[in-house]
């Protein structure tokens, strides 16, 4: 059992409050995950030149200071950092995959969670509520986002297992419910030269989605081949830059509620999460139908 939210304004005078808006909605979904939390923001993008790779440090003492100038040294270029706790958001001129490759043999300790041009990417271990205070949630501003709270089942509680995962750039997804076949789906990417990172069942949705966007299928048709590949118990909230999409398996027996009025769209696992947003009770409430894919554009 895991808890996720999302969340994304269409009206442009609240996107300010979007991670003020998003704290109470995550923290209203601790009982269903209190292990670990995490979120993807996604932002007005950066210049075409330029894009973003947010990083993790854990439990390592990272002077940032030397890091960036480092980098800089090696791959000179527009570089700036902004860092929240132990994560850091990196803004670059560079090409991204020059600057992981940089960072896994100069800067081990760090993970790159995501890279995009909007996206921005928060996960630790601990309580909703501890995490949403470590990076200072209700202060993200933004378009839209996807939230998560979890309960391990079938993993290792770390952060690199919390959710939400990512692949490509600006794609990410949260989970609940349990993969049957992921080891499957894994043999299948992985010849195509797909790797993988952790052995967390939703990683392996993940990248099968994110591999049939790069091979040129929309959001809403990359989930749909899923129903064929992917076997198992599931409601899968997924961001891009520019959408958010929900879908449930056949059998739909993990909970979700949509919320939706003329400023936002509002997903949770339970109502509990979103009874807080102003203007829900006048809201379009209703509970997404099995292998429908919902899709809203920002």
């Amino acid at each position: 059992m895991c808890g996720i939210v999302g969340l994304l304004l269409k009206n442009p005078a609240l996107r300010p409050r979007l991670g003020e808006l998003m704290v109470p909605m995550l923290i209203g979904m601790t009982e269903r995950g209190p292990d670990s939390a995490g979120l993807a923001v996604f932002t007005q993008p950066v210049a075409a030149s330029l894009h973003k790779l947010s990083l993790y440090a854990g439990e390592h003492d990272i002077d940032w200071s030397t890091f960036l100038a480092s980098l800089t040294a090696a791959l000179p270029g527009q570089h700036e950092l902004k860092r929240a706790g132990n994560h850091g958001v990196l803004t670059t001129s560079a090409a991204p995959d020059s600057v992981t490759a940089w960072i896994e043999t100069h800067a081990a300790e760090l993970t790159v969670l995501s890279v995009g041009r909007s996206i921005d990417l928060y996960k630790d271990i601990g309580a909703p509520a501890d995490v949403a205070k470590r990076y200072n949630f209700a202060n993200l501003h933004g378009t839209h986002l996807v939230g998560h709270t979890r309960m391990a089942t079938e993993s290792a509680v770390t952060p690199a297992h919390a959710h939400p995962f990512t692949a490509g750039r600006d794609f990410c997804l949260v989970h609940n419910g349990s993969l049957s076949n992921p080891n499957l789906v894994r043999r299948k990417l992985e010849p195509l030269g797909i790797e993988f990172e952790t052995d967390n069942d939703t990683e392996a949705a993940c990248r099968y989605f994110e591999w049939r966007l790069r091979e040129g299928d929309d959001l809403q048709t990359a989930v749909r081949s899923g129903f064929e590949e992917l076997d198992g118990f599931y409601t899968f909230l997924m961001g891009t830059d520019t959408e958010l999409a929900l879908v449930r398996d056949a059998f739909a027996c993990k909970p979700a509620i949509v919320a939706e009025t003329d400023d936002y769209v509002a997903v949770a696992s339970e109502f509990r999460g979103l009874a807080h947003l102003p203007g829900v009770h006048g809201a379009k409430l209703f509970e997404p139908r099995p292998q429908e894919v919902y899709s809203w554009r920002i």
